[in-house]
C-alpha cells in the first residue's frame, strides 16, 4: 500500500499492529483499523504518540491498551521509591551524613529547585535519556550550571541502580554543552597597591588585620575564617591551611582539594597583621579572626561583606569588588614581581601552574630584562663559525 510505515504492519483484514519498546520489552499491540493508506498513517501517528509518552514518562499501559493481555505485566509497582520525588527525598536524607555540609546544600538546592519540579511525579523507571536531553535544551542556564545539575542527577540514579530500582543509568556517558561565545572579561580584577592602601585605611582593628592578611597570603575566604591560632607558626613563618568553613556549615571541613592542604609562607606584611591580631584573639587560643561586632568566628563570605567590607569599599571610593578578589590580588602581585609560578601555585593550593597560566597569565613577566643576552653574545653568528659552535656544544655536554 505505497510507502513503508514506521512500526506499523497489517495484522488482519480489520486490524493493524504497532510495535514499540517499553521497560526493555518489545511490545506488539493491535488497533481496530482496516488496512488502508490513511489508516496506516493514522496508526503510525498513534504509535509515535505512544513512543513520546514512554520517553517523557507519562505512558500508562493499561489505560492506553486496556484489553491487552500485557497490561497487568506493566502495572505500576507499589513502591514509594519508584516515584522520583520520594526517591530523591530519601536519597538526599541518606547523603546528609556522608558528604560535607556545603556539598549537601548544593545537592539539596538542585534536587528541590530543579529535579523534583521537573521529574518528581514521574516513575523513575520511565525517565529516558531523550527526555532528559530535550529538557536540558530548554534550560536557561550556562554549561557549568547544566553540568552540575546532570552530575547530581547521575549520582542519584546510580544509587537507584544500587537499590535495584533501575537496570541502567540513562545519564552514563551523557554530556551536554552549548556553544557559547568566549567571555570578553573574566572575574579577575585585582586591587592595585593604591586601592589596597585606601581600603585598609578605612578599616581598623580586626577588620584591617583580616584583609591585610588576606591580601598577602591569598587564602580563600573559607580558609581564612577557619584559621585557628594552632595553625600559625611564627617561628617558621608559615600558616598551615588544613580546613575550611564554608557558608552555612556548622563546623570546619577538609579543604577544597588535597593540594589545598598546605603551608603558606607568611610574608612580612602578613606577619605584621598576625602580630597585631594577637591582642584580640590570641589568649583564647581559638579562631584567629573574629567578627568584631559579635566577637565570634566569622560565618563566611556573606557575613564579612555585610559586616565590614561594603562600608570600607564605599568609604574608600574604590570600585566595588567582592572580598575574594584579595586572593586574585595576591596571585597577581607575586607573579608581577617575578616570583616562581610553581611556588605561587603551591602557596595558593594548586598542584601545578595550569590554573595560573589560565587565569593570571597577563601578570606573568614575559622574561627577565636580561634574559637571552648571554646566549646572544655567546652565539653571535658574526663571531663564531659552525665548527666553533660544534666545539662549544661538545664542551657543554
Amino acid at each position: 500500500m505505497g510507502r513503508d510505515y514506521i512500526g506499523v504492519r497489517i495484522a488482519s483484514k480489520t486490524t493493524l499492529e504497532i510495535n514499540f519498546r517499553y521497560k526493555g520489552c518489545f511490545c506488539r499491540e493491535r488497533v481496530k483499523l482496516k488496512p488502508s493508506p490513511s489508516n496506516l498513517a493514522r496508526a503510525e501517528r498513534f504509535r509515535a504518540s505512544v513512543v513520546q509518552a514512554i520517553e517523557n514518562g507519562s505512558f500508562n499501559y493499561s489505560f492506553t491498551f486496556p484489553d491487552s493481555p500485557r497490561a497487568d505485566k506493566f502495572l505500576p509497582i507499589p513502591h514509594a521509591k519508584t516515584v522520583t520525588e520520594n526517591f530523591l527525598e530519601k536519597w538526599l536524607q541518606e547523603q546528609q551524613d556522608l558528604i560535607s555540609s556545603s556539598t549537601w546544600k548544593g545537592y539539596d538546592k538542585i534536587v528541590r529547585n530543579v529535579l523534583i519540579p521537573q521529574f518528581g511525579q514521574h516513575d523513575l523507571t520511565n525517565i529516558s535519556r531523550k527526555y532528559i536531553r530535550d529538557w536540558v535544551k530548554t534550560l536557561n542556564a550556562g554549561n557549568k550550571r547544566i553540568s552540575n545539575i546532570l552530575s547530581v542527577f547521575r549520582i542519584a540514579i546510580n544509587h537507584a541502580i544500587d537499590d535495584e530500582l533501575l537496570d541502567a543509568n540513562p545519564l552514563i556517558g551523557f554530556k551536554y554543552k552549548r556553544n557559547t561565545p568566549p567571555k570578553e572579561e573574566d572575574d579577575i580584577n585585582p586591587f592595585s597597591i593604591d586601592e589596597q592602601s585606601r581600603i585598609l585605611g578605612k578599616l581598623e582593628g580586626q577588620g584591617r588585620n583580616l584583609f591585610q592578611f588576606a591580601l598577602w597570603t591569598g587564602l580563600r575566604t573559607s580558609e581564612l575564617v577557619a584559621l585557628d591560632w594552632t595553625d600559625i607558626d611564627l617561628e617558621r613563618g608559615v600558616c598551615i591551611v588544613r580546613k575550611a568553613l564554608t557558608q552555612g556549615s556548622s563546623k570546619a571541613e577538609k579543604t577544597k582539594t588535597t593540594a589545598s592542604t598546605r603551608e603558606v609562607k607568611l610574608l612580612p606584611i602578613a606577619i605584621a597583621a598576625v602580630n597585631d591580631q594577637k591582642q584580640f584573639t590570641f589568649l583564647a587560643g581559638k579562631e584567629v579572626f573574629q567578627n568584631p561586632r559579635t566577637l565570634d568566628r566569622w560565618e563566611g563570605d556573606q557575613a564579612i561583606r555585610e559586616g565590614i567590607w561594603h562600608r570600607a569599599i564605599k568609604l574608600s571610593g574604590v570600585i566595588y569588588r567582592r572580598p575574594y578578589q584579595t586572593r586574585h590580588t595576591y596571585a597577581s602581585m607575586m607573579l608581577s614581581a617575578g616570583e616562581n609560578p610553581m611556588w605561587v601555585a603551591k602557596q595558593m593550593g594548586h598542584t601545578n601552574t595550569a590554573m595560573l597560566n589560565k587565569h593570571y597569565g597577563r601578570w606573568m613577566p614575559d622574561a627577565h630584562p636580561e634574559a637571552g643576552n648571554r646566549a646572544a653574545l655567546l652565539f653571535d653568528a658574526a663571531k663564531i663559525d659552525n665548527q666553533q659552535l660544534i666545539s662549544f656544544t661538545h664542551r657543554s655536554q
